[in-house]
């Protein structure tokens, strides 16, 4: 299964942060990185009063379940010094679940396709990057209609 991952943050050595995501994610078993994104800095959503962002998006490719992904993405983001304090705080680096190949979710646990990423223009620059032909997984990608 092919999954998306939306990569973001904002504190310290965010391009050391993220190539520390992929190599903890290509040591899952069973997964490998296929590509990333162009990593582009944003505009902080929500809660403006802090640094701007750098996002990209990785795809992986796994034989592991979504929601074992979305653990080991927990676990990533853990380890490298994440902590939840409020919505939209700076953080070293978020790492979030956007879209699975074959599969929707609707749980508490997990919701894909992650239900804000299409009104988010840190996530759809790169997902069009990405999939230039406006077509993720099957999925049209919205806001590519140009």
């Amino acid at each position: 299964m092919k999954i998306l991952l939306g990569l973001g943050g904002n504190l310290g050595d965010v391009h050391g942060q993220f190539d520390a995501v992929k190599d903890a994610l290509s040591h899952l078993p069973h997964t490998v990185v296929l590509r990333e994104s162009t990593r582009r800095q944003t505009a902080p959503v929500g809660y403006l009063d802090q640094p701007d962002f750098l996002n990209s998006i990785v795809e992986i490719e796994t034989a592991l379940s979504p929601q074992a992904i979305l653990g080991a993405c927990l676990g990533i983001e853990a380890t490298l010094g994440r902590v939840r304090t409020f919505p939209n705080a700076p953080r070293v680096v978020d790492v979030d679940v956007l879209l699975c190949e074959g599969f929707e979710s609707d749980t508490a646990e997990l919701t894909v396709p992650h239900p804000r990423m299409w009104e988010r223009e840190f996530v759809m620059t790169p997902l069009c990057e990405l999939f230039p032909d406006g077509e993720v997984y099957g999925r049209a990608v919205k806001g590519n209609e140009e």
